[in-house]
């Protein structure tokens, strides 16, 4: 019989591209990281005190996989998970962007799609938590303009305002303009701002609002995974010094975050190619001479981050051995093959990692429909056929 979830996480790492459903199985293969992770998250659901991490690697090497691994810590530990690839329409100079690329790839506790509609139905008048982040939002956050556009959402029936308001949230933000004509219809009011809300000034207050939201709405916490944070280096100068400030209330979170653990994950080779490349520090020096805090923190930080080394012979013995009993599983039969072998195998795939594992899964491969392959030969395999063994759809399409 084939087990299709052994299957899914076969060819996904067939694809070579990393997945949560790898992360969930394959987590044990750098032991000590993961223990510091999952203790720094455990800190963080069990104080309510935010935190922050930097992982660094060479390409290939297992950032995202490790990515993937704490998502799924994370919702063991039932805390929202949202992650993040930075890219050229996503750069952490605008934190605007980062904010709505983020929470549009929101996952609730062992959800296995992103969205958070589900808790903003529940915000009624009479919910206490509701009442409370009220109360927040109306007098901890820069600007008030939150207050108003919860006190909005609760109290409109209308279900354009309703999606208008929850599209805000995820990001696209509301004029102020638009958001004071919807309140004055639903409470026949005026809604007078503390300060008008810009999203290029007052970002961070949405960062800091979803923080209480989660926990408030049941979650242990939030989780902000951001990859591919090497791309910051190709910003202009300026830019890459507003990145590193804008990384600054993450790695080193103040109160208004409450709960958030972020892993940022660079290149290894980000410290000779940019920090030192781009004569960061000297770069911080003559654009901020006074004020060098915190983007000489976040520099220290980067220069300073664990970097994932190459796995060790024994290491990559057992995660193949357990690509060895998932593509048993997902094809229904029992590779007879030593782990001597398979190692050997892998070799074909060169240094990376993940290439190595694809070299074996491709060893297995032929092991699996022809009984051998190159100098290894296996007894006898159970007789396959062109049926799978799978549910019929037969009547639900």
């Amino acid at each position: 019989m084939f087990d299709m979830e052994a299957r899914r996480v076969i060819e996904a790492l067939r694809s070579g591209v990393p997945s949560r459903a790898v992360g969930q199985y394959f987590s044990e293969a750098r032991p000590q990281i993961t223990k510091e992770i999952s203790g720094r998250l455990e800190q963080v659901y069990e104080t309510g005190v935010s935190d922050g991490f930097i992982i660094t690697g060479k390409y290939g090497e297992g950032k995202t996989h490790l990515l993937n691994t704490v998502f799924n810590l994370a919702h063991s530990n039932h805390m929202a998970v949202s992650y993040l690839s930075l890219s050229k329409e996503t750069p952490m100079d605008k934190l605007y962007l980062v904010y709505q690329k983020l929470i549009t790839n929101t996952y609730l506790p062992m959800r296995q799609q992103p969205g958070f509609s589900q808790l903003l139905d529940n915000l009624t008048p009479g919910n206490p938590a509701a009442s409370e982040l009220l109360v927040y939002a109306a007098k901890e956050l820069q600007t008030d303009k939150l207050y108003y556009l919860l006190r909005a959402y609760m109290g409109t029936e209308d279900q354009e305002e309703k999606f208008l308001l929850k599209a805000d949230l995820e990001g696209d933000f509301i004029a102020n303009a638009a958001l004071k004509k919807i309140y004055k219809r639903i409470y026949n009011q005026t809604a007078r701002f503390s300060a008008n809300f810009s999203k290029t000034k007052h970002c961070s207050d949405y960062f800091a609002f979803m923080s209480r939201f989660f926990t408030k709405m049941g979650c242990q916490g939030w989780v902000i995974l951001v990859d591919e944070a090497e791309l910051t280096g190709r910003l202009g100068k300026k830019a890459r010094l507003r990145a590193y400030e804008n990384m600054a209330p993450f790695l080193f979170p103040q109160a208004e975050m409450q709960s958030v653990f972020t892993v940022f994950a660079f290149s290894a080779s980000y410290i000779e190619d940019v920090i030192d490349g781009k004569h960061e520090y000297d770069n911080l020096a003559e654009l901020y001479p006074e004020h060098p805090e915190p983007c000489r923190s976040v520099l220290n930080a980067l220069v300073k981050a664990p970097q994932l080394l190459p796995l060790t012979k024994d290491e990559i013995a057992q995660v193949l051995d357990g690509v060895r009993q998932f593509h048993g599983r997902a094809y229904g039969w029992d590779p007879q093959i030593s782990t001597d072998a398979l190692l050997k195998a892998a070799q074909s795939g060169g240094f990376l990692l993940r290439t190595r594992i694809r070299a074996a899964i491709e060893f297995l491969d032929q092991l699996y429909q022809y009984g051998s392959a190159g100098d290894v030969k296996v007894g006898s395999l159970t007789v396959g056929s062109y049926e799978e063994d799978v549910p019929s759809l037969e009547g639900k399409i």
